[in-house]
């Protein structure tokens, strides 16, 4: 891909999330744009982000790699924290980028992006704009609840104290970023529930964490998605619960293609066939590839 070009799409009145876009020669309206959501403490930089633009850009897609509130150093551009339901920030680039003539658009969500983009597709609901052509999410959170108690499992245990010293010490830069906004938290964190508990909810106007996942789960929007949807995951996720996603009924859903592969992981899946080397990358644009068709 050619050098990214930064730029700053605008979220809310006081908020600005940072896309790196790399535009085909000409830069026109005609070619398909992807849009890529990373997850949990991730950023625009995740390995999954440059391989799905790599592969869609050979294909002629423009990419725009985004950055959630917050993360790729961009905690400056926002004072507030990010959540997993904050799905408008992603309908304002869309419509940012159907202002700007583009008229072919998908949205691809890893984990944590996963559960928002598939939320905002459910949103738009009927009348979804012609220009959104479809949506993938790989290893969706949509059961946010289900996730955080996967996470308190003995067995992710090192996995979950990595994502509570990311979340804390993100916590802290913001501190010192809006003095007066957000008030030190007294108590040991151990859990991510136990972060959203005391920090994500409150500070997004939610009850508890148990209020902020059920009204940010993505599971209550699938029925009403409109457009083409992808969604991959593996049995063996060892943080999104396979279960989840038979509870939500993702695999009755006219529009959503559901694919649960033995093995994968969490948005691993490590393809047999070494010209690929990552199957989902590779099967996400070969799904907007087919829809295009």
């Amino acid at each position: 891909m050619p050098r990214a070009e930064d730029r700053l799409f605008r979220v809310d009145p006081w908020s600005q999330i940072l896309g790196h876009c790399h535009w085909q020669s000409g830069r026109s309206t005609d070619a398909p744009v992807i849009v890529i959501v990373h997850g949990l403490e991730g950023s625009s930089d995740s390995g999954y982000m440059l391989g799905i633009g790599e592969k869609a850009f050979a294909l002629g897609y423009h990419v725009v790699r985004l950055n959630q509130r917050n993360c790729g150093g961009t905690e400056a551009l926002t004072p507030t924290l990010y959540n997993s339901g904050m799905s408008g920030d992603y309908r304002a680039v869309f419509e940012a980028l159907v202002e700007e003539g583009f008229r072919e658009i998908f949205f691809v969500g890893y984990s944590m992006g996963g559960n928002l983009i598939l939320k905002m597709a459910g949103e738009f609901g009927a009348e979804t704009p012609s220009q959104l052509r479809g949506v993938c999410g790989v290893c969706p959170s949509l059961d946010l609840s289900a996730c955080a108690d996967a996470l308190e499992r003995w067995d992710n245990y090192l996995f979950e104290q990595h994502f509570v010293a990311g979340l804390m010490e993100r916590f802290e830069r913001k501190r010192e970023l809006f003095l007066g906004r957000y008030p030190a938290v007294t108590r040991k964190i151990r859990t991510v529930r136990e972060f959203d508990d005391a920090i994500t909810a409150p500070s997004a106007g939610f009850r508890d964490a148990e209020d902020y996942y059920e009204q940010s789960s993505a599971k209550h929007a699938l029925g009403k998605i409109a457009v083409p949807t992808l969604v991959i995951t593996a049995e063996d996720d060892p943080f999104v619960p396979y279960v989840s996603f038979l509870a939500a009924k993702v695999d009755k859903f006219e529009r959503i293609r559901f694919e649960a592969p033995l093995h994968g992981g969490h948005c691993a899946f490590i393809s047999r066939r070494r010209e690929e080397r990552f199957w989902a990358e590779s099967r996400v644009v070969e799904f907007c590839e087919g829809v295009r068709a």
